[in-house]
């Protein structure tokens, strides 16, 4: 284990941990955690899932479910104080979410402590990732259409057709035409509307900007490049990877850059599983 990179990420979220620990009873800014972690806008979303094996925000949440429950089972507070002093606006609500995690009501446990709390947990998944390759790449010009929304909601065969429809009409077709992603920001910390992906196709020729399509240079630099062979919705499994398991066992740490998403395969033509991407890490 690089004990360097290994403080450093746990120290910051210590500081994120704590803080989190202390508020349970007010607002908790997904903004703030960001800026008393000190972690790059691009990565923490995905550097604080990994190392907690949740989402940042489903962390908080669980949190102060599991406080509550304490609270329930070794205190003689009433419900209604409780719920206010673990973030909830109303017991109502801390009642809803404690039957939906827990499968038993507020009240219901306090009247039977020693029933058992059963928490839903994650189904681990076998990735087909290959160990990276330590790159440094040169500078590269494309065309790109920059969308806006959650990520899930995106209408992503329409960025590919308008992007190819301009290699057609600008005669910009070579060998050698890659489709990148870069996913900007995180859902976590930006608004919804707000969130910027960009569709990449990296070309060879001069090009001309275009009403909603851009040209622009992608900077080149250092990059662990992986290759992950499998299923689009298994992406977060794999970052969780590369942040967590990788990335604090290497000697490398990430530079301010956005990740990129290599699309090698054509989903209309392989199956599912048969689908291969390369994610680029920016590291230093």
């Amino acid at each position: 284990m690089n004990t360097k990179n290994k403080v450093f990420y746990t120290e910051r979220l210590n500081l994120i941990i704590e803080y989190i620990n202390n508020n349970l009873d007010g607002n908790i800014s997904i903004k703030t955690l960001a800026e008393i972690s000190n972690f790059s806008p691009y990565h923490f979303h995905r550097i604080t899932r990994a190392l907690l094996g949740e989402p940042i925000g489903a962390y908080i949440s669980r949190t102060r479910v599991e406080t509550a429950a304490k609270m329930i089972r070794y205190s003689n507070l009433d419900l209604e104080s409780i719920a206010y002093s673990v973030g909830y606006e109303t017991p109502s609500s801390l009642s809803k979410k404690f039957k939906s995690h827990f499968g038993i009501s507020p009240s219901a446990y306090r009247k039977n402590k020693s029933y058992t709390l059963k928490i839903k947990k994650m189904t681990d998944v076998n990735l087909n990732i290959k160990k990276p390759k330590i790159i440094d790449i040169e500078d590269k010009q494309c065309l790109y259409y920059r969308m806006y929304g959650a990520y899930q909601t995106l209408d992503y065969p329409g960025a590919w057709e308008k992007l190819w429809g301009q290699v057609k009409a600008q005669s910009l077709f070579t060998k050698g035409i890659e489709m990148l992603g870069l996913p900007h920001d995180d859902p976590q910390v930006t608004e919804e509307d707000k969130i910027r992906y960009d569709a990449c196709l990296v070309i060879h020729k001069d090009a001309k900007a275009t009403g909603d399509i851009g040209v622009k240079t992608l900077k080149g630099g250092k990059f662990a490049i992986f290759l992950y062979q499998g299923s689009y919705k298994y992406f977060q499994d794999v970052y969780n990877y590369m942040f967590n398991d990788w990335l604090l066992e290497s000697d490398f740490e990430l530079r301010d850059e956005p990740i990129r998403e290599r699309y090698i395969s054509n989903p209309d033509r392989v199956a599912e599983d048969k689908l291969k991407t390369e994610f680029y890490i920016p590291i230093k």
